[in-house]
């Protein structure tokens, strides 16, 4: 009896051996079939896996990301005097669609700059959808220009940009304002202003990405590609009759694209805004082909 309680011990503690090696761990060494040590390939990006994973909630996805994001060539280029966006924007105005191609040349230290805008004819009608191959009218149109003096160039928040989550938030929408039904599309909004007027280097982007992982109600739709054809994490948020759509980077956290649609008696496109380009230069002529984040 001792013997044969002996022997189901010792095979019990083989079967319990086996078990715990064959966990996520041991299979990054567990042989294949030439009897070779099998060594398991890390994913390219796995940030990227993390953030856009099913397991998640969007608040929680968000911070994540905020917390993993990687920076840019141009988060390291704070030489260059100039920071430079390129941005497409379809705006509802009354009864019309206007389109916008805006390139912006800031320079940091004494807010001047440089404008050059392409417009598309208008769209009649307030719920047309952008299409790509609208993209493609902005190069025909004729080219203006506004040039900024000292000063007539400021950034959307002209003190020292806040870090921290909360401090950000109150500088951006009133804290008064929080239990109005609006709250969640200004919060929002202040964000994608925030992207499309301002390069926004690694902490800053951080710390817009816990402003969203604020917002109340927002939720995350899955990856989806925008219209400049790049893919990306997008997120909503519907407050106040409008529904807010943000396309994000799931390894730089950078803004790619928003939208914002309307309900109501008057229901269609509001806003709709596409970030091409970013980075840092050295004149206001230049474009950042080697910094920030480029899509022709």
């Amino acid at each position: 009896m001792a013997r044969n309680l002996l022997t189901t011990l010792v095979g019990g503690a083989v079967v319990l051996l086996a078990a715990c090696q064959s966990g996520p761990d041991a299979a990054a060494t567990r042989p294949d079939a030439t009897g070779t040590a099998a060594t398991a390939t890390p994913p390219a990006h796995p940030q990227a896996q993390t953030v856009t994973g099913a397991e998640l909630t969007a608040p929680r996805r968000l911070t994540v990301l905020a917390e993993t994001l990687r920076g840019t060539q141009g988060d390291s280029i704070t030489r260059l005097p100039y920071e430079h966006l390129h941005t497409q924007t379809w705006n509802r105005a009354t009864n019309t669609i206007v389109r916008t191609d805006l390139r912006r040349w800031r320079h940091t230290g004494n807010h001047s700059g440089r404008d050059v805008i392409r417009t598309a004819p208008d769209l009649r009608g307030v719920n047309r959808q952008p299409t790509r191959d609208e993209r493609s009218l902005f190069d025909n149109a004729e080219p203006r220009t506004i040039r900024y003096r000292p000063g007539e160039l400021h950034p959307p928040l002209p003190e020292t940009f806040p870090t921290d989550a909360d401090t950000l938030i109150a500088h951006l929408v009133p804290p008064e304002l929080a239990a109005e039904p609006a709250y969640p599309r200004l919060l929002v909004d202040s964000v994608v202003r925030l992207a499309t007027d301002s390069y926004l280097d690694q902490q800053q982007r951080a710390a817009t990405l816990k402003v969203l992982a604020a917002v109340p109600g927002i939720t995350y739709r899955g990856t989806t590609t925008d219209l400049a054809g790049r893919t990306g994490m997008s997120f909503q948020a519907v407050a106040d009759r409008s529904t807010s759509t943000l396309i994000i980077d799931p390894v730089t956290g950078e803004l790619l694209s928003a939208a914002e649609q309307v309900e109501g008696p008057r229901p269609g496109l509001f806003k709709f805004v596409l970030v091409l380009t970013r980075g840092r230069t050295a004149t206001d002529h230049d474009l950042p082909s080697t910094t920030g984040s480029k899509v022709r």
